[in-house]
């Protein structure tokens, strides 16, 4: 038997620690499940959803794949939150972070015309997509483990091919998100860390389905050439590849993954 278990391939991601923000729900937890599928071990952040996170926790840690996951509540747009962030991973896992995934979003579901819009809802939107994926990148470009294995993926959106009324303060924030992690790609020149965005179509999360009208999501399903929204399971496989030693050759770059409803 033991011979057996010494025979067993690793699974890609087998000793590494991913760090994912906004892992309780949607697109982040689909994320993380895929990631301790791979092998990772999860450090899931979130802000207020404490109980779905430590349900995902709990998920993880009970999985055939003998990852293991922590849950750190921290606001991204916090750098001493961050910071702690960071400090939890390294103290859980006893070893700097290999992935970084900056998962965490919010949006307007009245989606206000630029002329509607609060100063404080835009602010808002900003802090957690923006200065929050900015912090985060920070700190991974400083933490993350050297000479391979380090991979930052953060998450966009492709409403910022589309622009549609209603969306410039979430668009605007997003655009930031991939310029930044174009530069920080080449700023990690020679640290073998590389940085991706993945830039989600419509997908069935509460963040895209509140706030819209059954006519909305059927004109979403209608303008993409699949016939249908995305998933959230849709999106996790991506982010394992360009986590994975498979994925390091992608850097510097912004995918787009939507069925084509965004071309």
């Amino acid at each position: 038997m033991e011979e057996e278990a010494s025979n067993t391939p690793k699974l890609p991601l087998h000793g590494r620690v991913a760090i994912v923000t906004g892992a309780s729900r949607g697109i982040g937890r689909e994320i993380a499940l895929h990631l301790a599928s791979l092998g990772a071990n999860l450090v899931l952040n979130y802000n207020s959803s404490s109980t779905q996170a430590d349900l995902l926790a709990n998920e993880i840690i009970n999985s055939s794949s003998d990852s293991q996951a922590i849950t750190v509540q921290a606001d991204v747009s916090d750098p001493l939150q961050v910071k702690k962030l960071f400090d939890e991973a390294e103290k859980a896992f006893n070893t700097n972070p290999h992935i970084l995934v900056t998962s965490a979003g919010v949006l307007n579901p009245q989606f206000p015309t630029i002329a509607n819009t609060t100063v404080e809802d835009w602010d808002t939107i900003f802090n957690i997509n923006t200065r929050g994926t900015f912090l985060c990148c920070q700190e991974a470009a400083n933490r993350l483990t050297r000479g391979g294995g380090g991979r930052i993926i953060t998450v966009s959106s492709s409403v910022v091919g589309r622009n549609p009324p209603g969306f410039a303060a979430y668009a605007a924030s997003k655009a930031a998100v991939d310029t930044m992690t174009r530069i920080l790609a080449k700023e990690l020149k020679g640290t073998t860390i590389t940085a991706n965005s993945v830039a989600p179509g419509p997908t069935a999360t509460d963040m895209f389905l509140v706030g819209r009208s059954e006519e909305e999501v059927k004109g979403a399903v209608e303008g993409t050439p699949l016939g249908r929204i995305g998933e959230t399971k849709d999106i996790a496989p991506l982010v394992g590849f360009l986590a994975s030693d498979a994925g390091e050759w992608i850097n510097g770059q912004v995918i787009r993954i939507n069925g084509g409803f965004v071309v």
